[in-house]
């Protein structure tokens, strides 16, 4: 997400680090810069308008005047109105209610509404450690009920079923029951989606609400609509009295119009952002966060919160002492570390989190592919135990039988056995304490690596 902003940022950036001081010539040409950045990232006008007048009065005023280094104040401007325009900090959810705490989506239909629905659940489940329902409420859609069932078992929540005979009012006062009976924290209720906003829509949306009294009412948009999803959330809150906005697929909108436009179009927060297809890929929205990535800045906290949570910490201290001791890295060590990256969100998930990487260009990225990791797992794991301690004894039949085993090429194989190599020979440098040696060999090689 926000490639191409970054791209387009990362230049002009990179022209006023050079800049002595900021004239009323070069702030004119950057704003023009940003202005044509936003328009290209499908931000909404009124927006635009509005932004780039606070950055004007800002960039214009003693605050810059007064600087030693008026280029990097220029980018702090950006990064604190960036900021400002998503929502300031991450507006968390409300259930400070008596349980079962009641949590209504909307949304129309496409938007990825019954996937979020199952990813909030286990985002509870698993953070917040709260016991969770969900409902169906759309009787309208051919497997609604079904593909929200399937979802429920896939991430750990109970389900409440209903069936497409049923009048979505029924539906959820007997979810509502259950809730309170069950001694449920948290009440989730997936509601129908229409492919256009409609008077029947928004009158079924505002029963419900007015029936269940709900303390979060989410809409649920596709980012990949750009600036149609900040409108498309404007006409649903002057409906229905919305508290939260979740964005979904992106994972697949290089521009970012709709994250930028929401807040403002609509007055209401951004809570989660939806970064992929898998179950646990939605993020809590952090828009200083967002916006440090925007800027090519990395997301460095996001990223060590990802960690703390995904990471192995028993066996990363294993492998710690293992190296400290000089006794080897193995191929199942270097499978592991390719499996809790996996975990993490895999490599395009780790990049976007990076110092510096928001700015490669998508032709760079397409040549990292997580599917490279994955077949790396694969061949080690058609080795036997004792090939994977000892990658000394592969040779040729043995690298055919594993290539054979994985799928891959013999090619494939030398290419996983001269990386493990490499991976071993640094491993040993850290060992031997030459940690500055490492680092200094590995200057300019890793984009963004601080030295």
């Amino acid at each position: 997400m926000f490639e191409h902003l970054s791209q387009r940022l990362g230049g002009l950036f990179d022209g006023l680090r050079g800049q002595g001081r900021l004239t009323e010539d070069n702030i004119k040409e950057a704003l023009r810069e940003v202005r044509m950045a936003l328009l290209e990232a499908d931000v909404a006008l009124p927006v635009i308008r509005d932004f780039i007048a606070l950055i004007k009065e800002r960039a214009v005023g003693a605050e810059v005047l007064k600087s030693l280094k008026p280029g990097q104040v220029f980018i702090k401007i950006v990064s604190d109105e960036l900021t400002a325009l998503m929502g300031e900090a991450n507006a968390a959810l409300n259930l400070a209610a008596q349980p079962p705490a009641i949590i209504l989506m909307a949304g129309l239909q496409g938007a990825g509404k019954t996937t979020t629905v199952g990813k909030l659940g286990r985002l509870l489940r698993t953070r917040e450690n709260k016991k969770v329902l969900v409902v169906s409420a759309d009787v309208y859609r051919p497997a609604a009920i079904k593909q929200l069932q399937t979802v429920a078992q896939q991430v750990g929540v109970d389900f409440f079923p209903s069936e497409v005979n049923q009048h979505p009012l029924d539906i959820v006062q007997a979810a509502l029951k259950q809730a309170r009976t069950g001694f449920y924290d948290v009440l989730i209720v997936d509601t129908a989606g229409r492919l256009h906003v409609d008077a029947e829509m928004m009158a079924e949306v505002q029963q419900l609400h007015a029936a269940l009294n709900p303390v979060e009412t989410l809409f649920v948009v596709d980012a990949m609509t750009g600036q149609d999803a900040a409108n498309t959330a404007k006409a649903f809150n002057e409906v229905l009295p919305l508290t939260g906005v979740i964005l979904t697929k992106a994972d697949g909108d290089a521009r970012g119009g709709a994250a930028l436009s929401v807040r403002a179009i609509t007055g209401k927060p951004i809570k989660f952002i939806g970064m992929g297809e898998k179950l646990d890929a939605l993020e809590p929205f952090h828009p200083e966060r967002i916006a440090s990535r925007i800027l090519g800045m990395g997301d460095v906290v996001s990223l060590v919160e990802e960690a703390h949570r995904t990471v192995d910490t028993d066996k990363a201290k294993a492998l710690a002492d293992k190296v400290r001791a000089g006794k080897g890295f193995t191929l199942e060590d270097m499978r592991d570390q390719f499996e809790q990256m996996q975990n993490m969100g895999g490599i395009h998930g780790l990049m976007d989190k990076l110092p510096g990487m928001g700015r490669l260009s998508a032709d760079a990225k397409a040549n990292i592919e997580d599917k490279d990791v994955r077949r790396m797992i694969a061949i080690i794991n058609s080795m036997t135990i004792k090939e994977r301690q000892h990658p000394d004894l592969i040779k040729g039949s043995r690298k055919k039988r594993i290539a054979l085993g994985s799928g891959m090429q013999v090619h494939d194989v030398n290419r996983l056995l001269k990386q493990h190599r490499d991976m071993s020979d640094m491993m040993k440098k850290f060992s031997g304490g030459g940690m500055k040696k490492m680092m200094r060999a590995l200057k300019g090689r890793v984009p963004g690596l601080p030295m």
